[in-house]
């Protein structure tokens, strides 16, 4: 069966020296495939699906505890890792100091 309402996970940094700062701006990493801005348009790639937007589906319904790999996925993030930026569609820090 399919839920009728998705929860999803989103990942996001910003650039602020303080994160609490309620003017803090925070911009969201967005993936190839996985819902996020509802202007773009939708992926469409079958039977396949990314690796990486399945899991965050999944990851989704449980807690980071029980999905270890989200908080790695976060360190390569901020580290700025190539090889994992390849896997998403947009990095908002391209060409700046990293979150």
């Amino acid at each position: 069966s399919i839920t009728k309402e998705r929860t999803e996970v989103i990942l996001q940094g910003t650039s602020s020296l303080d994160p609490n700062d309620p003017t803090a701006v925070w911009e969201e990493f967005e993936f190839k495939c996985k819902p996020g801005d509802l202007r773009r348009r939708p992926c469409l790639i079958s039977p396949y699906h990314y690796r990486l937007d399945w899991l965050m589906w999944f990851a989704a319904f449980q807690t980071y505890e029980q999905n270890e790999w989200i908080i790695h996925l976060a360190g390569k993030l901020l580290a700025q890792e190539e090889e994992t930026l390849s896997l998403l569609a947009t990095n908002p820090f391209a060409g700046r100091d990293p979150p």
